[in-house]
């Protein structure tokens, strides 16, 4: 049984969708980290300080992380500046998502509401999964990818760590996207991406 000693990085924006997401998942969260007290507190969290792990003194309150932060590259600094005490990264999965029972997944992710998830499916950590994405059969995900609201990966794609792919883009099957892309909103891509490209339009041109 988790502890109520949980804390969720990021508390607006994206981490309101989190942290809404968490309480569906039965999550008791207790506390929040930002840069400052939110002036939005829905959930009427305790705040602790900043998410900066390096300025942040109270770890000894917390045994279980949530990462609420959409930014892949701050996401990653976030996580990257947290202590090395042996923190509980948890999975936070929208019970109105679907997967696969054949799926392997990482630590630290979030999967929002009506994702869908397909068999053999391989995803590392901190990742998020965006409302409606759809992530087809045998895709290998990267770790601290975003992959936006609407998008679809067709079967066998492979994208790499901290690669974003935009709302509503479509990759097709067989293709790899290397690390640190972008994949731009709306995009068609039918060609492979090599690592820190950016892809636009239908079909998505490299610019």
């Amino acid at each position: 049984m988790l502890s109520n000693k949980i804390a969720i990085l990021g508390y607006s924006g994206h981490g309101l969708v989190v942290a809404d997401a968490a309480i569906q998942q039965g999550i008791s969260l207790k506390y929040y980290l930002e840069k400052k007290p939110v002036s939005f507190n829905p959930f009427n969290l305790q705040y602790l300080g900043d998410e900066n792990g390096t300025s942040f003194k109270g770890w000894d309150e917390i045994e279980s992380v949530i990462i609420g932060i959409g930014d892949n590259h701050i996401r990653k600094k976030v996580v990257d500046s947290l202590p090395s005490k042996n923190l509980d990264f948890l999975n936070i999965i929208h019970p109105d998502s679907s997967f696969s029972e054949i799926l392997e997944l990482g630590k630290g992710n979030f999967i929002s509401r009506n994702v869908s998830i397909n068999a053999g499916v391989e995803i590392g950590n901190h990742c998020i999964l965006n409302t409606s994405a759809v992530i087809e059969h045998e895709c290998l995900i990267g770790n601290f990818v975003h992959v936006a609201p609407g998008a679809t990966l067709a079967g066998n794609v492979k994208v790499g760590e901290s690669t974003f792919i935009g709302a509503n883009s479509v990759i097709k099957q067989g293709i790899e996207v290397g690390k640190n892309v972008i994949v731009g909103a709306g995009s068609v891509v039918i060609r492979d991406i090599s690592d820190g490209e950016k892809w636009v339009g239908n079909p998505a041109r490299k610019i």
